[in-house]
C-alpha cells in the first residue's frame, strides 16, 4: 500500500507427515481415475455424434478403466459394427463390449 514500508507476515508453513501425502496421493489418484472414465464417455458421445450414421442411434455408453459397454439398438449389422469400430478408435478405450440389438423390421402384408 502507498505510504507503508513494512509488511509482517505471519504465515505458517507445516509439513505433511509421510501418513498425511500417502493419502492425498491416494485420493487423487481416485479423482484422477474418474476424471478419465467421464472423460472416455465424453469423447465416445462426441466421436458418435460426429458420424452422420451414428449420431441418431441413441446409444448408451458406460466406461471402465478403459472397458466401454454399448447399449442401445442398431438398424443392422452393419451399423452396429460401424459403432464398434468408431469406439475402439477413441483414444482411452481399450475394449468395447457392444451390446446393442438390431432392430427387427416387421414387413408389412397387405
Amino acid at each position: 500500500m502507498e505510504g507503508e514500508n513494512k509488511v509482517i507476515n505471519e504465515m505458517m508453513v507445516t509439513p505433511a507427515t509421510k501418513k498425511t501425502g500417502e493419502k492425498i496421493r491416494k485420493e487423487a489418484a481416485t479423482t484422477d481415475e474418474s476424471i478419465d472414465d467421464a472423460s472416455v464417455v465424453a469423447l465416445v458421445k462426441t466421436t458418435l455424434s460426429y458420424h452422420r450414421s451414428t449420431r441418431t442411434l441413441g446409444i448408451t455408453v458406460e466406461n471402465k478403466d478403459g472397458v466401454v459397454k454399448l447399449e442401445g439398438e442398431a438398424g443392422n449389422r452393419d451399423e452396429k459394427k460401424l459403432v464398434s469400430k468408431r469406439v475402439i478408435d477413441v483414444p482411452g478405450v481399450k475394449m468395447v463390449f457392444n451390446n446393442m440389438t438390431i432392430k427387427r423390421i416387421v414387413p408389412m402384408t397387405n
